[in-house]
C-alpha cells in the first residue's frame, strides 16, 4: 500500500488508529493532537507548542524526552544481535545484566527477576505466580484476590479484574469470580466525621480481615496495592494504613503483592514506594521508569519464598512453563540497564528527595485557591482536588464541564497533567529542577485562575 507524502499523519492517525481511552466516535472527526519532538522536561506538538510534560506522559518518562544516550544504547544493541529469546535456558548478556542490577536494588530478600514487557504483563505474570504458589503449598483452593476500589493493575483480561474500576469492565463481561474489592483508602472523600487518619485505617484494616473471615481465609492468595494509588486519583496512604494491613495479611498467611509499576525507581522519594511505607511484599510488579518509558519492558521481583515454590514446581514439572517472546528482550534489557546506570550516577532517590519540599510547597500554596479543596503527595507524585466549595465537599455540577476546562486551560498555559475524575494529578519527569517545577505550578495556578473566572 503506498501512502502518499500529501496524506498527513493526523489525518492517517484518525482514520486508522484505534486509541485507548478514547471516545472512538469523536477521534474519527477530531483526529489527535500530535506530540513530535521532546527535550528534557518539554514535549512539543506539530504546530510547535511547547508543554511542560507535567505527568511524564503516562507516569512514566522518568528521565525526560529525547535521550542520545539511550538512542546510542539501542542502536548498539540492535546492531550487534537485535533480538534473541530467554526461553530453554538461552539467554543475552543484557538480560542478565539487567536482572542482577534490579537484584542488587531490590528489597532485602528479593533477588529473582522475571522480565516481560508491560505492567499489565508484569501483574498478570505475578497473578499466575500467586497461584503457583499456593498449588506448590498444597494449597490451590487459595485463589481469591484481593484488590482496592479505584484501583489501577493493568487492562488485560485478568488484570482488569484486579483494576476495581466500573469502567474497565462496562461491556467486557468482567470481572471474573474470585475477585474482591475493599475499600480505597481515600481519607479526603471517605472517612467519617472526625475520623482520624490512624482511626480510619484501622477501620480499613479491620474491613479487609472481615472480608478474608467471610471468604474463608483458606481461599484468599493475594492482597493487591500500589504504594501509591496513580490512576485511582494520586491517593496517598493515611497514618498507619500499610502496617495494619499487613498485619492483616500476616495472621492469614496471604501474600502482599505491590504494584510498583507507577511508584518504583524513586518517584516515592526511595528506590520503591514499598519502602517509602514500609511495605513487606512477596512480589514487586514493576515497569514504566524501569527503562524511562525509551522501550517497553517490565519485571517481576520476587521474593524468596515465593521462588521457593517455583522451583518445587519446576522440578514437579519439570520446567516453569511461562513466558513472552519480548521477555527479556536484548535491545529493552540494554535500555533499562543503561537507564539504572544514570540513576546510579544522578543519584536519582537523592535527587527527588532534594526537589520533593519544593514540589509539595507548590501543592499546599494551591490550596488558597477557590477551586482547590484539598492537595497532597509525596516525592515527586501528587494532586490537587477541584470542588466547588470547600467546606461541604461538593463537587461541581457535571454540565459546568469544569474538568474538561481545566484541561483545555492547562494545554492552553503550556502545561500537561492527569485528570482523574475532579483531581489533577502531576508526576511530572524525575529530572525536573527546582526553577521548573515553581514554573509547573504557576502554569496550573493561571489555568485555574482562568476557569475560576469563567465560573
Amino acid at each position: 500500500m503506498h501512502i502518499s507524502n500529501r496524506d498527513s499523519a493526523a489525518s492517517l492517525d484518525a482514520a486508522h488508529q484505534v486509541h485507548p481511552h478514547t471516545n472512538l466516535r469523536a477521534h474519527l472527526a477530531l483526529g489527535p493532537t500530535m506530540f513530535v519532538r521532546g527535550s528534557g522536561i518539554h514535549v512539543y506538538d506539530d504546530e510547535g507548542k511547547e508543554y511542560i510534560e507535567g505527568a511524564a506522559a503516562l507516569w512514566c518518562a522518568s528521565l525526560g524526552f529525547g535521550s542520545e544516550r539511550l538512542a546510542e544504547v539501542a542502536r548498539k544493541a540492535i546492531t550487534e544481535i537485535g533480538y534473541y529469546h530467554n526461553f530453554r535456558g538461552s539467554g543475552t548478556p543484557a538480560a542478565g545484566v539487567l536482572s542482577a542490577k534490579l537484584a542488587a536494588i531490590a528489597p532485602e530478600g528479593m533477588d529473582k527477576v522475571l522480565l516481560q514487557s508491560s505492567g499489565t504483563e508484569a501483574n498478570d505474570t505475578a497473578i499466575k505466580l500467586v497461584w503457583y504458589y499456593w498449588h506448590a503449598r498444597g494449597e490451590p483452593q487459595r485463589r481469591k484476590i484481593i484488590s482496592r476500589r479505584q484501583a489501577y493493575h493493568g487492562t488485560g483480561t485478568l488484570t482488569s479484574c484486579l483494576t476495581a474500576k466500573d469502567n474497565f469492565h462496562q461491556g467486557f463481561g468482567l470481572p471474573f469470580e474470585g475477585f474482591l474489592y475493599v475499600t480505597q483508602p481515600y481519607h479526603y472523600r471517605l472517612a467519617e466525621p472526625g475520623e482520624s487518619e490512624e482511626a480510619f485505617s484501622t477501620r480499613l484494616a479491620e474491613e479487609i480481615e472481615a472480608l478474608i473471615l467471610k471468604e474463608g481465609p483458606e481461599t484468599v492468595a493475594a492482597f493487591w496495592a500500589e504504594p501509591v494509588m496513580g490512576s485511582g486519583g494520586v491517593i496517598t496512604p493515611p497514618a498507619g494504613y500499610f502496617q495494619k494491613v499487613q498485619a492483616v495479611l500476616d495472621r492469614y498467611g496471604i501474600l502482599f503483592v505491590a504494584d510498583e509499576v507507577i511508584c518504583g525507581f524513586g518517584r516515592t522519594g526511595e528506590m520503591w514506594g514499598s519502602q517509602t511505607y514500609g511495605i513487606r511484599p512477596d512480589l514487586i510488579c514493576s515497569a514504566k521508569a524501569l527503562s524511562a518509558a525509551v522501550i517497553p519492558i517490565s519485571a517481576v521481583i520476587i521474593a524468596d519464598r515465593v521462588f521457593e515454590a517455583m522451583l518445587e514446581q519446576s522440578d514437579r514439572f519439570g520446567s516453569f512453563t511461562h513466558g513472552y517472546t519480548y521477555s527479556g528482550h536484548p535491545v529493552a534489557c540494554a535500555v533499562a540497564s543503561e537507564v539504572l546506570t544514570i540513576y546510579e550516577e544522578m543519584d536519582l532517590v537523592g535527587h527527588v528527595k532534594a526537589i520533593e519540599p519544593t514540589f509539595l510547597q507548590g501543592f499546599a500554596e494551591l490550596e488558597d485557591h477557590p477551586l482547590v479543596g484539598a492537595s497532597g503527595g509525596v516525592g515527586l507524585i501528587g494532586a490537587v482536588e477541584i470542588v466547588a466549595d470547600k467546606a461541604s465537599k461538593a463537587l461541581h455540577d457535571p454540565r459546568l464541564n469544569v474538568m474538561p476546562r481545566l484541561d483545555a486551560a492547562t494545554r492552553g498555559h503550556g502545561l500537561i497533567t492527569r485528570l482523574i475524575g475532579n483531581r489533577i494529578a502531576l508526576s511530572p519527569p524525575q529530572i525536573i529542577t527546582e526553577a521548573e517545577t515553581r514554573e509547573m505550578f504557576a502554569r496550573l495556578r493561571h489555568a485555574l485562575d482562568d476557569v475560576a473566572a469563567e465560573l
